[in-house]
C-alpha cells in the first residue's frame, strides 16, 4: 500500500475520532475574530457540515509538526500554558517571563507577503487569540511568530498586550451576550478580509459550517 494512502487513512481516522469527542463547552480564543455564528456553533458542539478535506488535514498535521519542533526546544513549563475562565478555555504556545508567543507556520509565499505595516489588519484574529492569553496571564507583551515551512526562518511581530485589551474585551463581551440571550447570531464573515465563507477550489477560507448556514438561507 502506498505511504500516501497510509498517511491519509490515518489522518481521516483521527478526524472521525475527533468528531465524536465532546468539547469543553467554552469559548476558544483560537476562534476569536471569526464569524460569531461559527464560534457559537463551535461552543454548542454542533457537528461541522464541512470538515477539512484531506489536503487540509495534511496541512494541519504539518503545522503541528512545526509547533512540536519549536516547542520541543523550550522547557515544558513554558509551553501549552493553560488559561481558563468560567466560559473560556485556551492554551498559549509559549510563555516567557514577559511575553506570550503564538506560533504560526506558513508556506514561503505567505511568509514573503507578510508586511509590517498591515500585520495588525491581515492577522487580526490571530492577534485577538494571543492577546487573550496575554490578558489572562498578565504578560505585558504578545508576539506572533511566523515560521517559514521551507527553512524554519521566523519573523516575530511584537505588540504590547494593553493595546489589544479593548479589542479582546469587546470580543468576549459580545460572545457572552449572545450566549446569555440564547439567540443565534447572524452569519457574518470577519476573518480573511471577510472571505471566511468563501468556497474556493481549494476550500481555502471555507467555514466548517458553510453548508449548515447555506441551508438556513443566510449565505449564497
Amino acid at each position: 500500500m502506498p505511504i500516501q494512502k497510509l498517511i491519509d487513512d490515518a489522518l481521516l481516522k483521527e478526524q472521525e475520532q475527533r468528531a465524536t469527542r465532546e468539547r469543553s463547552g467554552k469559548w476558544s480564543p483560537s476562534s476569536f475574530g471569526y464569524c460569531y455564528r461559527r464560534q457559537y456553533f463551535n461552543r454548542k458542539n454542533e457537528q461541522p457540515t464541512n470538515p477539512p478535506d484531506i489536503i487540509g488535514l495534511r496541512k494541519f498535521r504539518a503545522g503541528k509538526i512545526f509547533h512540536n519542533v519549536i516547542q520541543g526546544l523550550i522547557p515544558d513549563s513554558q509551553t501549552e500554558v493553560k488559561i481558563e475562565d468560567t466560559d473560556i478555555l485556551g492554551f498559549a504556545d509559549i510563555v516567557t517571563e514577559d511575553t506570550v508567543y503564538d506560533i504560526k507556520s506558513i508556506n514561503s509565499k505567505g511568509f514573503f507577503y507578510l508586511k509590517d505595516d498591515t500585520i495588525k489588519e491581515t492577522q487580526y484574529q490571530k492577534w485577538l487569540q494571543v492577546a487573550c492569553y496575554g490578558k489572562y496571564l498578565k504578560k505585558p507583551k504578545i508576539c506572533l511568530a511566523f515560521v517559514d515551512k521551507d527553512n524554519l526562518l521566523i519573523n516575530e511581530y511584537v505588540e504590547f498586550t494593553e493595546h489589544w485589551i479593548g479589542e479582546v474585551d469587546k470580543e468576549i463581551a459580545f460572545l457572552r451576550s449572545i450566549w446569555q440571550e440564547g439567540k443565534l447570531p447572524k452569519a457574518s464573515p470577519r476573518a480573511y478580509g471577510g472571505k471566511e465563507c468563501a468556497w474556493g477550489k481549494d476550500g481555502k477560507y471555507k467555514c466548517p459550517y458553510h453548508d449548515k448556514c447555506k441551508e438556513m438561507g443566510d449565505i449564497k
